[in-house]
């Protein structure tokens, strides 16, 4: 099938530098569209067919679609009336309304259909074919050609093609037809021939095949012509799906044997620098993806996903493809699952090829564009052609099919996105925050999505500030979005921060600030995480997780978060490792948590895990598998649990090969516990509670790519499989090495789960009011604000109920937070300092008048608090604050100069905005 290929995009990229802030600071590459992709994934309003496009075609502005319909209506909720279509349209391509070219193919016995349309190189004639025996009640026969200038059917152009014609590609002289067909004016053509461009006269190309022919693509020097379709043999000669033939004479010059027998191919198209074609097939082990082929002809890449491939459309240096892939695990990238009805990926591999595997080159990896569409009507295929169209310097890509879905709305069988205009914004980031020694905060993020920018630029806030604390790029797609992330350098031990992320996309579309996320900065290292980093471990799930569906990544790295399936439970107390952290529960029937990115392993890892249970149908703890939310086909690299209570660790090698704890080694008694699995080059070792349980010379394991899971997935086979492949109970410090860890090692990170770590409690105030000398019998205990300010005076009370210090530890440190309101000037330059509060004072009924007695030594000052709300702590004396825990205790805040600072109270509801202490306990 025919198009024009010379169109070019005039995306403009513009580069900003490397700019400084906080700890890393990237600066975004900014553009319409994250390029090499041309098009926006945002549909634009178009008229509707009330049935099926099966071919499209383009010229001067205009887009002509053909198929199985008899009327257009306006884009849902747009204004006209319904039209009569008799299985044509023409519209306009930049409005996307019909125009005044009216035909009607018809058809006296039977359904008439529009299969097939090509447009002539000097753009003045539309070539149709299909089933129909008339166009406008000019007789034809199954192929038409039409004066686009006029919109009416060339009388003199009727060849005689007794069945359905379902390709056409024309040359300057040669219309090249392919079909069902036997015979063409009465003469043997068997499924494809050639006539006259101008007179349909039949010519004598003959390439006769045994089966359907459904594509046709003539080369770029003209010498050739591609042939697709379902045939075996083509004049006599063994080729199946694809051929290449000389374009006068029809004589086979190039046969192809690699496409399997239950595939066929259903579209050919060319560029410059090669052809390409679209294949679906039925059955097992068949090929539904794309090829390319260099313009000798030769493969130099296979795309193997699966799902019935329609139609392929190169365009400035981009593969465009609609089909229905829901599988691309072959070429690395997503599982068996959603169906991705338009793809775009490179035309040719950028660098150095992959290594064939199997015998063929993997396909160019996907770019950053998902429009989304359904299966819809006939037979459910979605999408089914394509067509790029040009006006107003505007480029248009068409899309027709069977859909009744465009990105999440009704929209039938036509749609079309534009190369300017991107108004969707990325999903906003899922945040986490963590610190585990002084000094360093780690900001977390799973990687938002946008359908057609795969660079985003994300933007740190810290502390409810408006000004970005730091600017980070990260790159994601819609089947990979890794976790990014971002280190605060300049926290301080002791304090609490709190943070929020936005995505932005090349056009400045950018999303809802995520929520926010706050961490305390220990005053001391905490010992087992710190030490699970400084190991080496890539991923370090620790499940303290508020929110779902989103597993950070607490690894150096911070690239592999988790993505919790089915809601297992949050914040589950106490966790496996004493302090602060919390675990997560999972059901045992269908929760689990899985990595969001997809990675090979080694032959040596290791694999680590917390959990405590009182099951006694076992599940899997944490394995290796080849899906995501569906059973794995592939798995091993696990550690699971039988019925009876014991752990079972093993890989895959050819034969599945495990150890397991003995009879009497069980541990489902509801206590935690501890579990690693080793692989290097003495083999496999199983360690429970920082004990050796046993080693197996198994140095090898299976070679595939996937994903790490936890709590769930497939058991099949393995031996003592336990009834439930999920695990109920919590889990907790989940981590994968990419190496053995030593036996020294697996028995330091077990005492060091036990070893003391810091505790934090957040105080917030009980009640709050503050003083103002010029009102000075005014109370001001239910204002959401508080002031502070030395002339005129406003003083400032807070009020906490003081927990007394855990028992065996001491104060650490100590911290009053406070928020800065939302007005105008709300900070101040002046000095504010944080005092006791010596004498009684009431929220209702305190006043100017009725103050209470300040002290006169400082517990801490803040130096300045710049505009803008956010948050702030001050510093206060740890000895001061030591002495009057487990009782109710008050500060003031004080000012001695003019310029007044204004904060939320407690009656305030701004996140983040009640004023709390901040209190860490450590050992003594």
């Amino acid at each position: 099938m025919r198009r024009s290929r010379g169109l070019t995009a005039a995306l403009v990229l513009s580069l900003a530098g490397a700019g400084t802030g906080i700890g890393l600071v990237l600066m975004p590459q900014a553009s319409a569209i994250t390029a090499p992709v041309a098009f926006t994934a945002d549909n634009l309003p178009t008229w509707q067919p009330n049935g099926i496009v099966w071919a499209m075609a383009q010229a001067n502005g205009t887009v002509f679609a053909g198929g199985t319909f008899s009327a257009v209506r306006p884009p849902d909720g747009a204004a006209g009336a319904e039209q009569e279509a008799v299985n044509f349209v023409a519209l306009d391509a930049a409005t996307g309304n019909p125009t005044s070219c009216k035909l009607a193919f018809t058809v006296g016995d039977g359904t008439a259909t529009v299969r097939t349309l090509a447009v002539s190189k000097d753009k003045k004639t539309l070539y149709a074919g299909g089933y129909f025996g008339a166009v406008n009640g000019t007789p034809v026969s199954s192929l038409a050609a039409v004066d686009i200038e006029t919109c009416t059917p060339k009388a003199a152009f009727h060849p005689g093609v007794p069945a359905t014609v379902r390709a056409l590609a024309v040359t300057d002289d040669t219309l090249y037809v392919g079909g069902d067909f036997a015979s063409v004016e009465g003469q043997t053509r068997e499924r494809f021939a050639a006539v006259d461009a101008s007179s349909g006269a039949l010519k004598p190309f003959v390439a006769n095949a045994d089966e359907p022919g459904r594509a046709i693509e003539v080369s770029n020097d003209g010498k050739n012509v591609l042939l697709g379709g379902d045939f075996f043999s083509v004049n006599g000669a063994n080729t199946h799906a694809l051929a290449v033939v000389n374009a006068t004479t029809g004589a086979v010059t190039k046969t192809y044997t690699s496409i399997p027998s239950n595939s066929v191919v259903k579209d050919i198209s060319a560029d410059a620098t090669g052809y390409y074609t679209g294949s679906e097939g039925s059955g097992g082990g068949v090929f539904d993806g794309r090829i390319g082929l260099s313009t000798d002809f030769s493969e130099k890449w296979r795309d193997r996903c699966l799902g019935a491939t329609q139609y392929v459309q190169p365009y400035d240096g981009v593969l465009y493809s609609s089909s229905h892939a829901h599988d691309c695990s072959t070429e690395l990238e997503y599982p068996d699952g959603k169906r991705h009805f338009l793809l775009a990926q490179p035309t040719d591999h950028t660098g150095a090829a992959p290594a064939p595997v199997n015998g063929f080159v993997r396909g160019p990896r996907k770019l950053g564009w998902f429009p989304t569409a359904n299966d819809g009507l006939g037979e459910g295929i979605g999408p089914r052609v394509m067509s790029v169209a040009e006006k107003n310097d505007v480029k248009y890509m068409w899309v027709g099919g069977e859909f009744t879905l465009i990105n999440g709305k009704p929209q039938q069988a036509l749609t079309r996105f534009a190369s300017t205009g991107d108004v969707g914004a990325p999903t906003t980031p899922v945040v986490s925050a963590a610190s585990v020694k002084p000094g360093e905060a780690q900001v977390r993020w799973r990687t938002s999505y946008d359908a057609d920018d795969s660079k985003l630029t994300y933007r740190i806030y810290r502390n409810g500030s408006a000004t970005p604390a730091a600017t980070v790029n990260a790159d994601s797609l819609e089947f990979e979005r890794p976790q990014a992330s971002w280190v605060d350098t300049t926290v301080k031990a002791g304090q609490s921060y709190s943070y929020r992320v936005t995505a932005t996309d090349g056009a400045g579309n950018t999303s809802a600030l995520s929520a926010s996320v706050s961490v305390t900065v220990p005053t001391a290292v905490q010992p087992y995480p710190n030490q699970v980093r400084a190991d080496g471990a890539n991923l370090y799930w620790r499940y303290d997780d508020t929110v779902s569906p989103y597993v950070a990544d607490s690894s150096v790295s911070g690239n592999t978060g988790g993505v919790q399936l089915n809601a297992p439970a949050l914040r589950q107390t106490p966790g496996a490792v004493s302090g602060t952290s919390t675990a997560m529960g999972f059901n045992g029937t269908s929760q689990q948590v899985y990595s969001d990115h997809r990675q090979t392993v080694g032959n040596a890892f290791t694999i680590e895990t917390w959990f405590k249970t009182g099951t006694t149908r076992g599940g899997k703890l944490i394995g290796f598998g080849n899906n995501t939310d569906r059973n794995s086909g592939s798995y091993d690299r696990q550690i699971y649990m039988t019925n009876a209570g014991r752990l079972v660790f093993g890989v895959y090698n050819g034969s599945t090969r495990t150890v397991t704890t003995g009879l009497l080694d069980t541990y489902n008694d509801n206590k935690w516990h501890h579990v690693v699995g080793t692989q290097g080059p003495g083999g496999i070792t199983l360690y429970v509670d920082g004990q050796n349980k046993g080693s197996l010379n198994a140095t090898s394991n299976a070679t595939y790519a996937g994903y790490w899971h936890v709590g769930g997935d497939n058991l099949a086979s393995w031996p003592t499989r336990p009834t439930s492949n999920f695990f109920a109970g919590q889990i907790d410090e989940t981590a994968v090495y990419p190496s053995a860890l030593t036996e020294t090692q697996v028995k330091n990170h077990f005492t060091l789960a036990k070893a003391p770590t810091d505790t934090v409690s957040k105080v917030n105030a009980t009640e709050d009011t503050y003083i103002n000398q010029g009102a000075p019998s005014t109370a001001y205990g239910t204002s959401s604000s508080l002031a502070v300010r030395g002339t005129s005076a406003y003083e400032t009370y807070l009020r906490f109920d003081l927990p007394a210090a855990p028992a065996g530890q001491v104060l650490k440190s100590a911290s009053l937070q406070v928020k800065t309101t939302t007005q105008t000037g709300a900070g101040t330059a002046d000095t504010v300092s944080a005092v006791p509060v010596t004498g009684t004072w009431s929220g209702a009924g305190t006043t100017f008048n009725t103050k209470p007695t300040l002290g006169t030594t400082p517990l801490g000052t803040i130096a300045g608090v710049p505009d803008g709300s956010a948050v702030h702590n001050v510093e206060l004396d740890t000895a001061a604050i030591s002495a009057v825990l487990g009782t109710n205790y008050s500060l003031g805040l004080t000012s001695t100069g003019t310029d007044p600072l204004w904060i939320w109270s407690s009656e305030s509801t701004a996140a983040d905005g009640i004023p709390q202490l901040v209190l860490t306990f450590g050992a003594k």
